[in-house]
This record gives C-alpha cells, structure tokens and sequence, in this order.
C-alpha cells in the first residue's frame, strides 16, 4: 500500500535529503533545491541531476510528504514549488531520530588509476594526481565562500559545522595528493 510505514522508511537516503533542503527554506522549485544541493550538499553528500530532484519530488508527492503549487514567474510561465508537509517533516524527523546511518565509502577516480600505475605511463599518472589536488584546492576556495554565506543566518548554524567540517577533510585531501603526486614524481625520476 502506497504511504505506508513499510514504503516510508524505504525511502532512499536521496529522498531525505530533499525534504531537508524544503524544511530550511519553504516552498522551492526543483531548480532551487539544484543550485542549493550543488552549493553545499556536493561538498560531503550528493550533486544530483535536475531529473533525479525531480523524481524524488515526485516520490515525496505520492507519500503525501510534500506538496506542489503553481507560481507565476512572468508573462508567458509559472514555475511548480514545493513545500514539506506535516506529515514530511514528522518522516524527516523519524528518519533522522531512527534509522541507521550507512557506511561512508571513500571513491577516488585518481587512485583507482594510480593503483594500476604498473599499466600506464607515469607522467599520465603524476597530471591526473596534479589534476585531482587543484580541484581540491579549488573546492576550498567554494567551501570557504559557502561557508561565509551560511554564517550569515543563524538558520544555517548546523550546515556551517558541516562544510567546516568539509573544508578541514578537502584540505587535507588537497595535502594527500600532493604528497602523493612528490612520491609518483620521485619514483618516476628512479
């Protein structure tokens, strides 16, 4: 049966963050809950497609846990935003209170292919390692400019510990690879 206990707490971890995003700031469209998702949810946890908010907005819907309203943008179109319900807020909360956090999986590109480094020229490897520890560097740069505007509103007090906590762990990722990028350089000179 569509809604009950057994298929809410099915729910994908995906759904849950959904909801999370539309219990901060109320009534968002699928394309603000995009651009919120990939300014400070990428950081630790997920950077979806539109068509994947889109899904779970839709999922969340049939559940009763959110609801959708018409708002007029222009002349020629309106845009669909999307509110969390009583009921969406009391699954979130039941969600965060009760169910049993997975295990973190560390998925680096970069070191699957210096892993099999013996199967590829060594200069490809050290500009693939040298790639990953500007991104790094780079996300620092996003983490630090997110983080200054979530100090912004008391609202956001909790996110802010996050991407803290993110900066600390890309930093020090940053620091990883090019450790790792003077160890390919060295083995290469040898």
């Amino acid at each position: 049966m569509l809604g009950s206990v057994t298929d809410r707490t099915r729910l994908p971890t995906t759904s849950y963050a959904v909801l999370g995003l539309l219990s901060f700031r109320g009534a968002m469209s699928g394309y603000d809950l995009k651009k919120w998702s990939d300014f400070s949810l990428r950081f630790f946890f997920w950077s979806p497609a539109t068509s994947n908010i889109y899904g779970e907005l839709t999922r969340l819907r049939s559940l009763g846990y959110v609801t959708a309203r018409e708002v007029r943008q222009d002349d020629l179109r309106n845009k669909r935003v999307f509110s969390i319900t009583k009921d969406g807020r009391a699954a979130l909360e039941r969600w965060l209170r009760d169910a049993p956090i997975e295990p973190s999986v560390l998925k680096e590109h970069a070191l699957l292919r210096v892993w099999l480094g013996d199967s590829t020229d060594p200069d490809r490897l050290i500009e693939v390692v040298k790639e990953q520890e500007q991104a790094a560097q780079a996300t620092l740069a996003q983490l630090e400019h997110s983080i200054a505007e979530a100090r912004k509103s008391e609202r956001f007090s909790y996110p802010v510990l996050v991407e803290e906590w993110c900066e600390r762990v890309t930093k020090a990722r940053a620091e990883a690879y090019a450790e790792l990028r003077a160890k390919l350089e060295k083995k290469a000179r040898t």
